[in-house]
């Protein structure tokens, strides 16, 4: 199957870079290119990329409300973004994630490893390694949200899921996740997709997210 790739940066050099990068992948297309956010979400309504790599700070519509924008919009919402950043993590990225984002790269990434991220994003699977999950974990802890923690956000979740999703915020994977409850790794996959459907969330980085925000794990727990 080949993956449709788009890029939303306003900086030439970096689009270029990363153009030619794809053109290495043969499972991979490049789908056009913006250089605001404005034009970014009139790329995912006109192209659908599969995937749409966006830098934060654009001018015009800045990455983060232009990923709002397309993952909210039922026309553009399969389109899945990945955040380019300078830095490993920072409060850019929080936002972006919240506002819909599948995931993060830092912008000087390998070729071998952008091709990897985009595929495993594309293919809506574990849309943020467990390496940068842990990573994800302790920035929050830096930058924790604003206001008092809400249980209600995992009120339907039974008491295993949230034992599952507990898991899932200290970065563990599926596999770590089933030999830590003693269940097939299979069944670990399971609860977390139903974890994801019950919240309506998109994947692991939101879910990291949705467990501090509701209490259910707090910084250096």
């Amino acid at each position: 199957m080949t993956v449709r790739v788009a890029i939303a940066d306003d900086q030439p050099l970096v689009r270029d870079g990363f153009r030619v990068q794809l053109s290495l992948a043969e499972d991979m297309e490049f789908a056009g290119e913006a250089s605001t956010g404005d034009q970014a979400v009139a790329l995912a309504r006109r192209e659908r990329p599969d995937v749409l790599l966006m830098d934060v700070q654009m001018p015009v519509l800045d990455g983060i409300e232009a990923t709002r924008r397309i993952t909210a919009d039922p026309q553009t919402s399969a389109v899945r973004v990945l955040v380019l950043t300078t830095f490993n993590v920072d409060e850019y990225v929080f936002a972006a994630l919240r506002a819909g984002a599948s995931g993060f790269l830092l912008k000087d990434v390998r070729p071998e490893e952008l091709f990897a991220a985009i595929r495993v994003v594309a293919a809506g699977e574990a849309l943020l390694a467990p390496a940068a999950t842990r990573h994800l974990v302790s920035a929050f802890v830096a930058w924790p949200a604003v206001g008092r923690p809400d249980p209600r956000l995992v009120g339907e979740l039974t008491g295993r899921e949230q034992e599952v999703l507990v898991l899932v915020a200290q970065g563990l994977s599926n596999a770590e996740i089933a030999g830590r409850l003693v269940m097939s790794p299979a069944t670990a996959k399971t609860h977390v997709s139903r974890i994801l459907t019950k919240l309506g969330l998109r994947d692991r980085a939101q879910l990291v997210i949705a467990a501090y925000e509701s209490g259910l794990i707090t910084p250096g727990g």
